[in-house]
């Protein structure tokens, strides 16, 4: 009975280099998928800073259920941070991702839009094709969202 276990454990012996292959292929195939999931959330993170807190549908058709939400978690991180700077009175550090070589700039209403409220309480009517000098600041949102343009003369 112990040459018949003894041959036993040989003939499996053989397997063991195929199980450790298949062993480090899935390790593989594990990190691979980890590097695909963390560089999609790191794309999804960038569409907030870039479309704002609302995603356009073609974008978000192209998102999981798990990647909205986790959208949604981030949008509610960012904005809590943000009300929390400058002393409570609320920061929005997602405007002028670059230095504005000006404060105001000229865009065109590309949609009708509505009334438009700026800083010293002035209400702008933006309708379709208007045109209009506002500061670069709050006009920035609305042109990710393609409610206004940029002219530049």
């Amino acid at each position: 009975p112990h040459c018949c276990v003894h041959a036993k454990s040989a003939a499996r012996s053989d397997l063991i280099p195929s199980i450790k292959l298949r062993h480090c292929c899935l390790l593989r195939n594990q990190r691979c998928i980890m590097a695909y999931l963390y560089d999609r959330l790191l794309r999804i993170r960038a569409l907030r800073w870039e479309y704002g807190s609302v995603l356009p549908a073609n974008v978000r058709f192209h998102m999981s259920a798990e990647e909205v939400q986790w959208f949604s978690q981030y949008k509610k991180s960012l904005a809590s941070f943000m009300r929390s700077l400058g002393g409570g009175a609320g920061l929005d550090i997602t405007q002028d991702m670059k230095p504005p070589k000006s404060l105001y700039i000229q865009v065109r209403c590309l949609k009708d839009h509505g009334e438009f409220e700026i800083d010293d309480g002035t209400v702008i009517l933006l309708k379709k094709n208007s045109q209009h000098f506002l500061p670069r600041w709050k006009c920035e949102q609305l042109i990710r969202q393609g409610v206004l343009e940029h002219v530049v003369s």
